[in-house]
């Protein structure tokens, strides 16, 4: 029987390890119909913190050594996760569905599954960060992304979920899916590496610090919006990588009121122990789930 999803996420310290237990448990538990999906785990510290344990029937664990020009560089190991994943995909998988560590599916995600119809499936960003309008010149950083993928420019464009702010395409990485035979995931890699050894668009673009931690970012944002046909880039509802961590800052209007009401959720930072989530209602199943399972520092 064809496997239309596989899901990704990597691992690099026993903190991190702890996270994807939660992770994959809540695919298990909550994901529905995606409920059985294989669950590939990318350990980059293999030798540090190695992940074999939490390999079973459904889940399988590889080692990830990350090359040294990545080694310091934000978020390298998950691009390089996502490449090898696609490298290693059977040719009958529709969708390969990247989760960070600090999410959690508490709803069936079905529009992961691009099934024939898409071939990415993606939320805008949260909040504008690097982001440029589609009014504003393009600076060096988005320049240097361009001149790499050889486009003169972003032509699609997203509203920020967060102020609604129009921007060239720039979609949230914390949950996404891409269909495999298309090469995006090597073409990211390798356009990532390029730019992160490319010494004057270091100096340059990425001199500060928030432009190194979103390059990975809005290069695959870039890169999708330039190589996949608008009308098969599914753009994921508001209840997809809902951003638990920024609550506060969420409209009324698109503000959820329940835990259980999201498909899957980050939360970045926030503890997720319901005994500290007193601003937002978690109705049976998930409050005891998340009760029993939450770290125990968290409580």
């Amino acid at each position: 029987m064809p496997t239309p999803a596989i899901f990704l996420t990597r691992v690099s310290s026993p903190e991190e390890k702890a996270s994807a237990r939660l992770l994959i448990e809540s695919i298990q538990t909550f994901g529905g119909a995606m409920s059985g999906c294989p669950i590939w785990v990318f350990a980059t510290e293999p030798q540090t913190e190695p992940c074999l344990d939490l390999a079973g029937s459904q889940v399988e664990v590889f080692p990830l050594p990350i090359p040294e020009a990545l080694k310091h560089y934000p978020f390298g190991g998950k691009v390089l996760a996502c490449a090898r994943a696609e490298e290693k995909a059977p040719a009958e998988v529709q969708s390969l569905v990247w989760l960070d560590l600090e999410c959690l599916v508490v709803q069936q995600p079905l529009l992961y599954d691009l099934g024939d119809e898409f071939d990415a499936a993606l939320r805008p960003v949260h909040h504008r960060n690097v982001g440029l309008s589609p009014t504003e010149p393009l600076d060096a950083f988005w320049e240097g992304i361009c001149h790499a993928l050889g486009i003169q420019d972003v032509n699609l464009t997203v509203d920020s979920f967060i102020g609604s702010e129009c921007l060239r395409a720039y979609f949230n990485t914390h949950g996404f899916s891409v269909r495999p035979g298309l090469g995006i995931f090597h073409r990211w890699n390798e356009l990532f590496e390029r730019l992160v050894c490319d010494k004057p668009f270091q100096e340059t673009a990425c001199r500060d610090e928030i432009h190194r931690i979103f390059l990975f970012q809005a290069l695959l944002s870039a890169l999708i919006a330039s190589s996949v046909d608008q009308q098969r880039i599914r753009i994921l509802p508001p209840t997809y990588n809902y951003p638990y961590n920024l609550h506060d800052r969420v409209l009324g209007g698109q503000r959820t009121a329940a835990l259980n009401d999201l498909v899957t959720l980050t939360f970045e930072g926030r503890i997720i122990h319901p005994k500290a989530m007193t601003d937002i209602e978690i109705r049976e199943p998930l409050r005891t789930w998340l009760e029993t399972r939450a770290p125990a520092g968290q409580e």
